[in-house]
Order: C-alpha cells, then sequence, then structure tokens
C-alpha cells in the first residue's frame, strides 16, 4: 500500500456491509412486527414498532460491545471491527427513532412540555417497581449522540487520540445506563422472566468476553525489566514470526518488536488513529499495518508515507547471539532508527 496508501474511506466493501446491515434491520423490524401482532392481535402497530426500534438499538449495542474481544480472540472477526463505526451510527439512528416514538406516545398529550414531562412525570424512585427507567434512557441517548456525532477521523483528528478515546469508552457508560432503562421497563411492562433472563444473558456475554480477552492478554501488560547495559530481553529472534511482530510492555507501555527476514525492528504499539494494536497487524509492502483499520507506518522510522503525518515513537534494537534486546527508552515520534541484523546463515 505504500506510494498508493489511501486513509479508510467510503469503498464498495463498505457500501455492501451498510446494505447488508440495512436489510437486515428491516427484516428485523418487520419480522418483529409481524410476530408481534400474531401472538398480540389487540396491540398497536406504534407500539410493536417502538419496541421494535428499542430491541434492534439494544442488540446492535451488544453486538457493537462483543466485536472488540472477539476480535482479539480471533483475527477473523476483524473485518467487523472494520466497520464497528457503522454499526454504531445505525444503532444510534434507531435508538433516536425509538425515543421520538416514545416521546410522542407517552409525553406529547398532556399539558407539559413532553421533555419536561419526560422527567418530572414519574418521581417514584424510592420504588423499583415505578422506578422513573425512561430518563435512564434519555441520559443514554445522549451519550450515544456525543459518540455518533464524533465518530468521523474530523474529530479524532482535533480531538487527538487520546481525548476520542477516552470520549468513545463512554459506551460502557450508556450500556449501564439502557440495561438498566431495559431492565426496569421490563420488569414494570412484563410478567414473564424470559425477558429479564435475556437482558442477564445479554450482560452476561458482553462482560464473560471482555474478561477472557483481558485474560488473554494479562501476559503482555506484565513489564519487562532492563538487564545488562540497560537493555531489555525481549525474546530469541525466532520466536518471533516472519513479518508479525513480538509484543512486550517496556516502560510502561506496549511496544511492538517486528521482524521481516534477517531485521528487526521496534515501535510503540499504539496506532495513531484509533489506539489500535499495532502489534497484532503484520508487514505489508514494507509497511506495518494497523489489523483495524489499515493504518501505516514505516517499521524503522515511524512515519506514515506521505502524504499522511501520523508518527508512533520508536525503540533501538541490540541483537546478541540471536535474542532481542531493545532500549527501554523511546525515541520521539517518527526518529529513523537502524534496524538491527542478524547473521546470515552459512
Amino acid at each position: 500500500m505504500s506510494q498508493g496508501y489511501r486513509a479508510v474511506g467510503w469503498n464498495p466493501q463498505k457500501k455492501t456491509y451498510d446494505r447488508v446491515l440495512g436489510l437486515g434491520l428491516l427484516l428485523y423490524l418487520g419480522l418483529f412486527v409481524g410476530v408481534g401482532f400474531a401472538l398480540h392481535p389487540t396491540a398497536t402497530a406504534e407500539t410493536l414498532l417502538l419496541r421494535g426500534l428499542g430491541t434492534s438499538a439494544f442488540l446492535l449495542l451488544h453486538g457493537i460491545l462483543c466485536i472488540g474481544p472477539l476480535a482479539r480472540l480471533d483475527r477473523r472477526f476483524l473485518p467487523l471491527l472494520y466497520n464497528r463505526r457503522h454499526l454504531g451510527v445505525s444503532m444510534f439512528l434507531l435508538a433516536l427513532v425509538h425515543s421520538v416514538f416514545a416521546l410522542i406516545q407517552f409525553h406529547a398529550l398532556g399539558d407539559q412540555n413532553p421533555l419536561v414531562s419526560l422527567f418530572v412525570g414519574n418521581t417514584r424512585f424510592d420504588s423499583l417497581a415505578h422506578f422513573p427507567f425512561q430518563p435512564l434512557g434519555a441520559a443514554a441517548l445522549a451519550i450515544l449522540f456525543l459518540m455518533a456525532a464524533t465518530s468521523h477521523d474530523f474529530w479524532l483528528a482535533n480531538l487527538s487520540a487520546p481525548v476520542w478515546k477516552a470520549l468513545h469508552m463512554l459506551v460502557y457508560l450508556a450500556y449501564a445506563l439502557l440495561v438498566m432503562h431495559v431492565g426496569l421497563g421490563i420488569l414494570q411492562a412484563e410478567t414473564s422472566p424470559l425477558w429479564a433472563g435475556l437482558v442477564l444473558a445479554g450482560l452476561a456475554l458482553v462482560l464473560g468476553l471482555h474478561l477472557v480477552a483481558g485474560w488473554r492478554e494479562r501476559g503482555l501488560d506484565r513489564e519487562l525489566a532492563p538487564g545488562d547495559a540497560g537493555l531489555v530481553d525481549v525474546c530469541a529472534i525466532d520466536e518471533i514470526p516472519e513479518g508479525r511482530a513480538r509484543v512486550a510492555t517496556i516502560s510502561g507501555e506496549r511496544v511492538a518488536v517486528f521482524r521481516e527476514g534477517l531485521t528487526v525492528t521496534a515501535v510503540s504499539s499504539l496506532c495513531q488513529h484509533q489506539n489500535g494494536p499495532l502489534g497484532e497487524g503484520r508487514i505489508l509492502d514494507g509497511l506495518i499495518t494497523c489489523p483495524w483499520h489499515g493504518y501505516q507506518y514505516d517499521p524503522c522510522s515511524g512515519r506514515s508515507p506521505a502524504p499522511f503525518t501520523e508518527r508512533v515513537p520508536t525503540f533501538r534494537v541490540v541483537l546478541r547471539s540471536g535474542r532481542v534486546l531493545v532500549d527501554p527508552t523511546p525515541s520521539p515520534a517518527g526518529t529513523e532508527q537502524v534496524p538491527a541484523c542478524a547473521e546470515q546463515p552459512q
């Protein structure tokens, strides 16, 4: 991808992905309303559509939260990660329409302003069976709006990757609010324990996948201490797969040590696009390629190919007796390093 490198854009693959997503959502809503009428002939179309929009958004949110740990556990899920933004924006739009329908159906026919009625219409905070669950959903929607509005790379560039990442970590707060919103709504509207069980199963799935992925990666965060001459012994050169990296925590950050043929280089494992894991990527056409969205960096300098300006810190590497030693002091982002080179076997 070197000189032909392009930032991720609206390519044919993404358009196909969006068409499939849109068709799937339409089929789900149609099936939900159809089955709803079959089971509850007296239900109104507005009520069924309201619930269909809410459940589809809630299910999409579960999928979004599961993609990250699934991609870390199995690389075959990376294409979903590549398109996760589209899922997020679609989920927000579904939640927004659901909220508008709810506001009209439950708060637009009184004397109060519907938004005022939403927050003061029910103040039974002392009763679990009557707890005002709708404001919880409104608070979650506000968070989802901030995330959807800043999902474009324009905001990532202007807010900086750490700030953008911190903002989008609020999705977990939104998820907690929505679990309470849906759980309390079910408690007050349904008598069957099935629906509450499904909410708990979804919560268990999300938490379980994150815990398993965290457990699998626990060794990566075990910091390696410097040895002789102040260098960190990372591994044997043969332990690094060709064109890929060995990740180690050095000086408080994850460092990706790449091998290409007989040469070894080291860069920060944090992609400047969305803090993606460069160490889980590989070298394509001589460039380190992030597995999340395809951003690329020169393995010696940590610089993205022109005209792009992203840079990551680099580390000096030394090879001794087949061992890969890394200087724990990072060089400034974009600093050229001489790659360590192993001797050609005779």
